[in-house]
Parts: structure tokens; C-alpha cells; sequence
């Protein structure tokens, strides 16, 4: 059983940057993605930014390549997305994820823990 919680989320005007956080708790030994996903309104859930946390390989949508950096903290418990260059297109509900190291990395169908998300508005 795994919780995770979101957050850092708000309003920035185009360029701007902001980092999300997502803490883990729970069992998370062993090697899971950890993985950032976004929804906007009538669009389909996307997968932007996944990291192993074991070897720390990371993954992003082509979308976000060069613009938003996934990372992790020492302890392996808490993963931020550090977005720069904000565009309005990339206004969405963020969520993290967190699975055990299985399949493709940024299918929304390999996770089992989601938070409950925070909000990303980009403003022209």
C-alpha cells in the first residue's frame, strides 16, 4: 500500500516555471515508477514524466522533453517535476503516480497509486 500526495501546484503566466511535489509513503521498497500524469477537461489523461526510482532512469513525453525535469530526493520518497518554459497548453490537473517497475513507464494503466492532484494554470 502506497499513498501519494501532490503538491506545488498554482497560476504562472507563460515562461514561467514551477516545481511540483509528490511525497510517497507507505511500501515503496523495491523499484517503482514514479510517474507524473496531467488531465485537462475533455481530454484524455497523459502520461508526461516518469523516473525509476531504482537507477533513477527517467522518461517524458516528447511534449515536455527540455522543458520539465523529473527528479527524486536522496531517500527515494518524494519526486518533483520541475516545469520551466510553461506554455498555456500546458494547463491540466497534475497527478502522481506511483507503480512497481513493470511495463511502459508513462501507460496510465501501469499505476495503482494516484494522488488526488494539483492544479497547473498557465495564463497567456
Amino acid at each position: 500500500q502506497v499513498q501519494v500526495v501532490e503538491s506545488g501546484g498554482g497560476s504562472v503566466q507563460t515562461g514561467g516555471s514551477l516545481r511540483l511535489s509528490c511525497a510517497a509513503s507507505g511500501d515503496t521498497y523495491g523499484n517503482y515508477y514514479m510517474a507524473w500524469f496531467r488531465q485537462d477537461p475533455g481530454k484524455e489523461r497523459e502520461g508526461v514524466a516518469a523516473l525509476a526510482t531504482r537507477g533513477g532512469a527517467t522518461y517524458y513525453a516528447d511534449s515536455v522533453k527540455g522543458r520539465f525535469t523529473i527528479s527524486q530526493d536522496n531517500a527515494k520518497r518524494t519526486v518533483y517535476l520541475q516545469m520551466n518554459s510553461l506554455k498555456p497548453q500546458d494547463t491540466a490537473m497534475y497527478y502522481c503516480a506511483a507503480g512497481e517497475a513493470r511495463g511502459w513507464p508513462l501507460t496510465r494503466y501501469q499505476y495503482k497509486y494516484w494522488g488526488q492532484g494539483t492544479q497547473v494554470t498557465v495564463s497567456s
